[in-house]
């Protein structure tokens, strides 16, 4: 459930009359919803947080949560960003919400690009009729280096070295599935639950 959903189920959750005040608990889970808005926030990247157009205290008090260490520290500048938070216009609320659930999707995305090329390495690795496949789908691919790589990563493997070939498969991997005319065909082996990924 994004954040704007869970916002109208909170909304409307205990309004059966239009004009009707929302009642205490209705209020109380509103404002809790809030503070994890706030909480999300603070767990943000650098780089996912600059992203966002946040008003400027709002902004400076995440930030300073985020460079906070102490644990009885943080949570009072926790209960502050939430207290920012509750303080705003719903608009700008709703604003953040929207952008916090684009930011999930994103890195959702991402996760999922990642594992796709994860098992393309892993089937290359265990299965020489997998470079077959790739090749037929993509004809493009330099059959050669993507031979001496699996070659060299196996080699890594079996002697414990370090995993340079390994590393360089999954670059070699990624621009090869991640180019536009390859978005289409860039499908691996089946998805397998609980899989992580490691370049």
């Amino acid at each position: 459930m994004t954040h704007q959903q869970r916002f109208n189920q909170i909304a409307h959750s205990e309004l059966p009359d239009p004009d009707a005040r929302p009642s205490k608990s209705a209020l109380k889970r509103e404002m809790h919803a809030l503070q994890e808005i706030g909480e999300e926030l603070v767990a943000l990247s650098k780089d996912a947080l600059g992203r966002l157009d946040l008003p400027e205290r709002l902004y400076d008090a995440v930030r300073e949560a985020r460079n906070i260490t102490s644990h009885e520290g943080k949570r009072r500048q926790l209960q502050y960003v939430g207290k920012i938070m509750r303080s705003l216009h719903e608009s700008e609320v709703a604003a953040i919400r929207r952008a916090l659930d684009a930011i999930k999707g994103v890195s959702k995305a991402e996760t999922a690009r990642l594992h796709t090329l994860e098992r393309w390495r892993e089937r290359l690795l265990a299965d020489d009729d997998a470079l077959t496949k790739l090749l037929a789908d993509h004809p493009r691919a330099d059959a050669q280096q993507l031979r001496t790589l699996i070659r060299n990563a196996r080699r890594e493997q079996q002697q414990q070295r370090p995993p340079k070939a390994f590393r360089e498969l999954f670059q070699v991997l990624r621009e090869l599935l991640e180019t536009p005319e390859a978005a289409g065909s860039a499908t691996g082996p089946e998805d397998r639950p609980g899989e992580e990924y490691h370049e």
